[in-house]
């Protein structure tokens, strides 16, 4: 059985960790740390956790531990993450996984002095991400020409309605730490676009240059909360990654483009798009439905790579850096108006 502690005792922890953690067998969550008690003890009264601390000394010390999940705001996971590696502990990064190419670099360096460690990093890959990468793999679409990807919502003042609501507790509407400039570490873009730039890396592969534009167009932030950038990868091929804060309707989107067809995320399921017909465009195209197989959920993922003693395929450390730096690099872009390159490289094996 292995022992995981939570440390960070917010939304995340109660709405997605703590729950999913509970169907797995072979995973239980024994420590959890956090600010405030009150949460804390609502939290180990229903998901059965036996322990619980408010300081982060307290939880890596806890010698029963085989690993922790990060799942603080996103200035701290660096500092945490790095403590966590040096305890010798098994690591999940919340995403993104954090706010400097420096702490990028930092967190791979520890990996490295850790190689037992397995380091699990969001965002996770759904099921119709897999069957897209074998479909591309077979050749199912031709040469891949670009990829269109976004994920929005209505922001941080929605999300937090529904964690106030998790944890019975007033809607404090003027303590939202996302839209603080001076400590949220960014905006919307690496909030929610981080989402959308994840599932194009791990479909097209490396990216070397980004054209980006960013915007605020209504929530009460210096920080943006609308953002599209343009991808050039390695391979030739062009992606467009949108993200926001205000799209209360929610919107999951992505669609892979190649010279025999397109591969199209439709909910659970993928249309395969292909032409019937090379020389009539208005001919109505083949339009088949794939239904992906099931995949481990994200924590059941992480148990399976410490039980092999290997880092995940493609939500890994290395990955997550060359996510984190195209964000990086489109808050570059969008500030200097220029193209602007990306140095790392991910591992999407």
């Amino acid at each position: 059985m292995l022992n995981v502690g939570i440390l960070g005792a917010g939304g995340i922890a109660a709405l997605s960790h703590l729950p999913e953690i509970a169907a797995i067998d072979g995973m239980r969550v024994t420590h959890i740390c956090g600010r405030r008690e009150r949460r804390l003890r609502l939290l180990c009264e229903r998901f059965d956790v036996p322990r619980y601390s408010t300081n982060w000394a307290s939880l890596l010390g806890d010698e029963t531990l085989d690993a922790v999940i990060v799942a603080l705001p996103h200035p701290l996971h660096a500092k945490a993450g790095l403590a966590v590696l040096e305890r010798g502990l098994h690591l999940f990064m919340q995403k993104p996984l954090c706010t400097t190419i420096e702490e990028a670099n930092q967190l791979v360096a520890a990996s490295q002095a850790h190689p037992a460690q397995v380091v699990y990093c969001r965002p996770s890959f759904d099921a119709p991400v897999y069957e897209m990468r074998r479909q591309l793999t077979t050749g199912a679409i031709g040469k891949v020409s670009g990829g269109f990807a976004r994920h929005s919502h209505g922001g941080p003042d929605i999300y937090y309605a529904e964690v106030a609501d998790t944890f019975d507790e007033a809607r404090a509407e003027d303590d939202l730490w996302f839209y603080d400039s001076d400590t949220a570490g960014g905006g919307a873009l690496i909030d929610m676009g981080v989402y959308s730039i994840a599932n194009l890396v791990a479909l097209l592969g490396e990216v070397d240059y980004v054209i980006a534009r960013m915007t605020t167009v209504d929530k009460p932030t210096a920080l943006e909360d609308t953002a599209t950038l343009i991808l050039e990868f390695a391979n030739g091929a062009l992606g467009t990654a949108e993200t926001g804060w205000c799209d209360p309707a929610r919107s999951s989107y992505l669609r892979i483009h190649g010279t025999a067809g397109k591969l199209i995320l439709r909910d659970d399921a993928i249309d395969y798009v292909r032409p019937s017909s090379y020389e009539r465009e208005w001919a109505p195209p083949l339009v088949d439905e794939i239904k992906p197989t099931p995949v481990p959920n994200q924590h059941e993922e992480w148990l399976r790579c410490i039980e092999r003693g290997a880092q995940p395929a493609l939500s890994n450390l290395w990955t997550a850096r060359h996510i984190m730096e195209i964000m990086l690099a489109a808050v570059k872009s969008n500030e200097s108006g220029a193209r602007v390159a990306v140095h790392s490289t991910p591992r999407n094996t």
